[in-house]
C-alpha cells in the first residue's frame, strides 16, 4: 500500500535557524527571444486544456496517455501519476514505440505549458489527431493540490505550495 506524504515549501524554523522561501528565479531568457513567438503560435495552433480537464479524464478512466515532455531529471523528482516520460528533444524518435496508435488521446504536459504546446504541435504534424497540451503544466497541477508520483520515493505525495 502506498503511503501519502505531504511536502510543504515555505518558511520553516529549525533549531533557531530560519529557512525562508527563496525569491522566484528571474524570467527565463527564452521569454525575451523569438522562441516566445513560436510558443505562442504553437498554443494557438493546438488544442489547449487545463489541469482540471486532465484530472477529470484520469478520474473517469478515459483511455488516455499522459505524456511528460520534461527532461528525465525533472520527471524523476515528481510527475503526474502514470505519466510516461519522453523528453521533447526525443519525441519524434520515441513516440512511435510508446504510442503506436495515432488516434490515441494524448495529454501532453511540461512544467509551464510551453514545451507541451511545442510538443503537441509536433505530434499533430506527425499525424497524432488527438494530442492536446495541458496549457499551464505541472506547476498548475501542483498548485491545484493534485497528487504527484516520484521515481525517488515509492509513496505518492502532494506538494503544498507556500502561501505568499
Amino acid at each position: 500500500m502506498k503511503k501519502t506524504i505531504a511536502i510543504i515549501f515555505g518558511c520553516f524554523i529549525l533549531g533557531g535557524v530560519s529557512l525562508v522561501k527563496a525569491e522566484p528565479p528571474p524570467q527565463p531568457k527564452w521569454m525575451d527571444s523569438p522562441v516566445q513567438e513560436w510558443v505562442a503560435k504553437a498554443r494557438k495552433e493546438t488544442k489547449q486544456v487545463s489541469v482540471a480537464d486532465l484530472k477529470a479524464a484520469m478520474e473517469t478512466n478515459e483511455d488516455i496517455v499522459v505524456l511528460d515532455v520534461r527532461e528525465p531529471d525533472e520527471y524523476t523528482v515528481a510527475h503526474v501519476p502514470e505519466a510516461i516520460n519522453i523528453p521533447r528533444g526525443l519525441l519524434e524518435f520515441s513516440i512511435w514505440k510508446v504510442v503506436p496508435d495515432q488516434k490515441q488521446k494524448i495529454y501532453v504536459y511540461c512544467k509551464t505549458g510551453a514545451r507541451a504546446a511545442l510538443a503537441t504541435k509536433v505530434l499533430n504534424e506527425l499525424g497524432y489527431q488527438n494530442a492536446v497540451a495541458v496549457s499551464t503544466g505541472g506547476v498548475a497541477w501542483v498548485k491545484a493540490g493534485y497528487p504527484v508520483e516520484s521515481s525517488i520515493f515509492e509513496e505518492q505525495f502532494f506538494i503544498v505550495p507556500a502561501d505568499k
